[in-house]
């Protein structure tokens, strides 16, 4: 239950913080809906998606007002399509039954346009990875991602290299809104059955028919806590970092808690990551520079990143029955007003994957020249990819080829996807690298039972 005191500081920290619950995201399985023929599987997942989470949008809206507490975004992610049309083909259908039923019942988002080929490929995830870009370009709310990699598995290159390439068509069939397709497309290493954000969340295999995952949010909260220590030490940082971390994730057990009992399903989790928007006053990066850091990109960023890190996790976890999904900090270049202007100049894209090694994911929403070469992306994905096997962390590769862009330029997304300068990529050719397929064994520490 909530005392007195926490109620006053949570409203205060939604009047002049900028807190609020990012997402309810609704996990459905799909895989009652499962038919011989595309046309009947199409019927069946846009009924369901209809019936059950016809008043997630609704509810949603109760809980805010209900509570005072803003509700940003209402999401379904469904069980991975590459399985539901194993049996049926035309994945081009499915994903517009989904765009369909998104649309019908008023959410941002629908998740799961996706495939686990983290160890290989059937001939039925081969076909629907090929349809990724058609369908992220018929589209306006499905959202796609593929795992190519985990600890336990090794590094499937094969799917490595043809996602370089799958990125790189999905950016020209949308190249006349920014290949913004690519937003919409997540690249995973490790990926979570029960993440609420987009663009990778999924409803795994191992969960309930209905679940509700709540993303919180809270950048600005935690800058605010901090400008009242300025002289303070690390420790004390960290202090402040927990203790506002745990305040924040209470809201997010609330709003979970109720959104499942009104909308009978199964709790599932609340994912605590610091998730920033464009809005002045709701950055990470904010934070690392309160910290101490002149600009995010300066040596130390990547040791503030896992002082912030850790410090989150440790505070939100004593606040939930249920803590998962990605649980951390985000670093999304686009989507945060203080990396769009770090990546201006101090913060480049070797900085930013080493970020990643120690954040809640991975190298998020950045965009790079249009003329960048599949193979590049390809090993870009590598690279984080091996950060995350080896480190038995979730990472993840959500970049943006901008057709028509380079260094210097920029591009407009709108809305919580925000802005990027085009960020440059080096000259040097992975290629010869990338095409020699095949499997990067899993880690040896992999091996325990």
């Amino acid at each position: 239950m909530f005392n007195n005191n926490e109620i006053i500081e949570t409203v205060a920290m939604i009047s002049d913080c900028n807190l609020d619950v990012r997402t309810i995201t609704m996990g459905l399985s799909l895989l009652d809906c499962v038919s011989g023929s595309a046309e009947a599987t199409a019927n069946k997942i846009y009924e369901k998606i209809v019936r059950e989470a016809g008043n997630l949008v609704s509810t949603g809206e109760k809980i805010a007002a209900m509570y005072g507490i803003p509700i940003v975004n209402k999401r379904v992610a469904v069980t991975p399509i590459s399985l539901v049309g194993a049996s049926c083909g035309n994945y081009i259908k499915l994903a517009k039954a989904l765009d369909k039923a998104a649309e019908e019942i008023g959410i941002d988002f629908v998740g799961g346009y996706s495939a686990l080929v983290q160890k290989g490929a059937t001939p039925y995830e081969k076909e629907m990875i090929e349809t990724i870009p058609e369908a992220l370009a018929a589209t306006k709310k499905v959202c796609s991602s593929v795992n190519i990699a985990s600890t336990r598995a090794g590094i499937n290159m094969d799917a490595v290299r043809r996602m370089g390439e799958i990125i790189k068509q999905t950016a020209y069939l949308t190249r006349d809104n920014g290949s913004i397709g690519c937003a919409k497309l997540v690249v995973f290493a490790n990926a979570v059955d029960d993440n609420p954000f987009m663009a990778g969340a999924f409803h795994g295999m191992g969960e309930a028919d209905k679940v509700i995952n709540v993303g919180v949010s809270g950048p600005g909260v935690v800058k605010s806590a901090l400008e009242k220590i300025p002289a303070g030490d690390i420790t004390e940082v960290c202090e402040v970092i927990k203790k506002t971390a745990f305040k924040v994730t209470r809201v997010g057990q609330l709003v979970a808690k109720t959104a499942s009992e009104m909308l009978g399903a199964n709790f599932g989790i609340v994912d605590l990551s610091l998730a920033p928007t464009p809005k002045v006053g709701d950055s990470v990066a904010h934070i690392l520079e309160e910290i101490g850091l002149e600009r995010v990109g300066c040596p130390g960023t990547t040791a503030c990143v896992a002082l912030l890190n850790d410090a989150v996790k440790k505070g939100g976890i004593m606040a939930s029955s249920h803590v998962g999904g990605l649980s951390g900090a985000f670093i999304p270049v686009s989507e945060d007003i203080g990396m769009i202007e770090a990546a201006a100049g101090a913060l480049c894209l070797e900085k930013l994957e080493a970020m990643t090694a120690v954040c809640s994911v991975g190298l998020d929403m950045i965009a790079i020249p249009g003329d960048t070469s599949a193979e590049t992306i390809s090993a870009i994905i590598a690279d984080e990819a091996a950060i995350g096997v080896i480190n038995n962390k979730t990472t993840a590769v959500r970049i943006i080829p901008v057709y028509g862009k380079s260094v210097g330029d920029s591009v407009e997304f709108g809305g919580l996807l925000g802005k990027a300068p085009i960020i440059n990529v080096s000259g040097y050719s992975p290629a010869r690298f990338i095409s020699r397929g095949g499997r990067i064994p899993a880690p040896l520490h992999s091996n325990k039972n």
